[in-house]
C-alpha cells in the first residue's frame, strides 16, 4: 500500500484500487470533489444528517448519495431502461443515459391570433 498522490486523484482505475483522502470536514470534501470529481456520482457516508444534507446540496454531480452504494448509479436503477451511455455534462442528459434521455421535444403551436394576457 502506498500513499495517494496528486496523480491518483486524476486516475480512473479499471481494477479494484482505492485512492482515499482524509478531510477535516464536509467543506474540504466538497472542495476536493469540485477539483477532482467526475460530475457523475459522488457519495457520503455519515451519521450527521446536517453534514450529509450540506454535502448533498453543495456537490454538483448528477447523482449524489448519502449512505447508499454508488452501484445505484445505473440507468436501470433509476427506471431509465437499458443504459446507452453516461453523461457528465449538465445539459441535456446528465447521469445514466437511456433512450428517454436522448429524446428531445418539438412543440407545434397553431393559433388564431391569441396573445398572452
Amino acid at each position: 500500500m502506498a500513499a495517494a498522490s496528486d496523480a491518483d486523484w486524476h486516475a480512473e482505475y479499471l481494477e479494484p484500487v482505492l485512492a482515499v483522502k482524509t478531510v477535516s470536514g464536509v467543506d474540504e470534501a466538497v472542495d476536493h470533489i469540485r477539483r477532482y470529481g467526475t460530475g457523475h456520482t459522488e457519495a457520503i457516508i455519515a451519521e450527521d444528517a446536517e453534514a450529509a444534507e450540506h454535502f448533498l446540496d453543495r456537490v454538483d454531480s448528477a447523482i449524489v448519495l448519502w449512505n447508499a452504494s454508488t452501484q445505484f448509479a445505473d440507468g436501470g436503477e433509476f427506471g431509465f431502461g437499458a443504459e446507452i451511455g453516461i453523461a457528465t455534462g449538465k445539459l441535456h442528459a446528465r447521469g445514466p443515459v437511456g433512450p428517454e434521455q436522448l429524446t428531445t421535444f418539438k412543440y407545434q403551436v397553431r393559433g388564431t391570433g391569441q396573445i398572452r394576457p
